[in-house]
């Protein structure tokens, strides 16, 4: 058990401490980061927590006895490092959104080099599994592997809005994960330890960031937690089915807002208030209420992904999804009388 207990103590408190000793050269030099209209937050909230997280993640795997640093650990560190130092770019002076997607891509064939990969797909209505570590089908599993990853880093970075939102669903997956290493089918206590190592870096992190926040994750933060999420339920056995089923808020916010970029014609990756968290916000939900009422549906949902089979995952994700659009279009409806009147 002190093999679980004690890289999640020692990662939290490395994030405290990284925090507290940040905090005050942010604040003497006045560093809180760029102010764009689409931010709620007002100055004195310092964009640090993803440097923190990300020095805590990586002294912490260093320190750690019982973990063997094999490549794909080595990539899954590295990339980290490269992700934070160009998120703190972001977090100081916006990038152009192409930039960064090319290193968010390059990162991930980086990864994919070092060895994580998806080595097979199983078709959930037959059972069958289809080999992607052949021939031609490495391409597959290449793209696969940057399209989950990009896919999963832009979708926790967008609901990134709100004090504790987007750590608190890192943090529930993170332990879904963590549950789901222990399962015979899947029995990796590498990415169990690893699993407690990222979630004692989000506690301490969310410590200083539930509402009211003084600390965010920033660019930084967002992508590593996204990048957490994408490579572990890579390495638990390819569990990206529940892996999507935990994450089903954000990623539907992620495609509802992509979609209505498109319908108005509007770049794919250009900012705005169209996230769901904005439209709670602007019909007088406060960002606590906000904050809980998704821990609540992403802990039910993680529930349920840890006990159903294939077939009651994909069930759960068209009732999750179904939900989330009604749900969505009466938030719109109210919106839009509220501005009317």
């Amino acid at each position: 058990m002190l093999k679980y207990l004690t890289p999640f103590v020692e990662a939290f408190f490395f994030t405290v401490f990284f925090i507290s000793i940040i905090l005050p050269v942010a604040k003497k030099i006045h560093w809180s980061g760029r102010s764009l209209g689409r931010h709620i937050h007002k100055k004195g909230v310092y964009r640090i927590g993803g440097v923190a997280m990300v020095l805590a993640f990586n002294l912490t795997v260093i320190f750690d006895a019982n973990l063997v640093m094999t490549p794909e650990l080595l990539g899954f560190m590295l990339a980290s490092i490269i992700l934070m130092l160009v998120g703190v770019r972001d977090d100081i002076r916006e990038l152009f959104w192409k930039t960064q997607l090319f290193f968010q891509m390059a990162t991930a064939v980086l990864i994919f080099i070092l060895g994580v990969r998806i080595y097979y797909i199983t078709n959930p209505l037959t059972g069958g599994i289809l080999d992607l570590n052949l021939g031609s089908t490495v391409l597959i599993s290449l793209a696969l592997v940057v399209f989950w990853i990009v896919f999963v880093m832009n979708a926790v970075n967008w609901i990134d809005g709100v004090d504790g939102l987007s750590g608190g669903i890192s943090l529930i997956s993170i332990g879904t994960i963590f549950a789901l290493s222990f399962k015979p089918e899947v029995n990796q206590p590498p990415v169990a330890i690893i699993s407690c190592v990222i979630f004692g870096a989000i506690l301490g992190f969310l410590i200083f960031n539930f509402n009211p926040a003084r600390v965010l994750a920033g660019t930084s933060g967002a992508m590593f937690m996204g990048l957490s999420l994408a490579i572990l339920a890579i390495f638990s056995g390819t569990k990206i089915a529940t892996a999507i089923l935990v994450l089903v808020i954000p990623i539907i916010d992620f495609m509802w807002v992509i979609g209505e970029r498109i319908r108005h014609k509007q770049p794919i990756f250009k900012p705005d208030n169209n996230h769901l968290h904005h439209k709670l916000l602007d019909i007088g939900w406060s960002q606590r209420k906000i904050a809980i009422c998704y821990y609540v549906l992403t802990a039910i949902v993680a529930l349920i992904a840890l006990n159903t089979r294939i077939i009651g995952k994909s069930i759960t994700l068209l009732i999750s999804v179904s939900i989330m659009l009604i749900a969505s279009f009466i938030i719109n409806k109210k919106l839009s009388k509220i501005r009317k009147s």
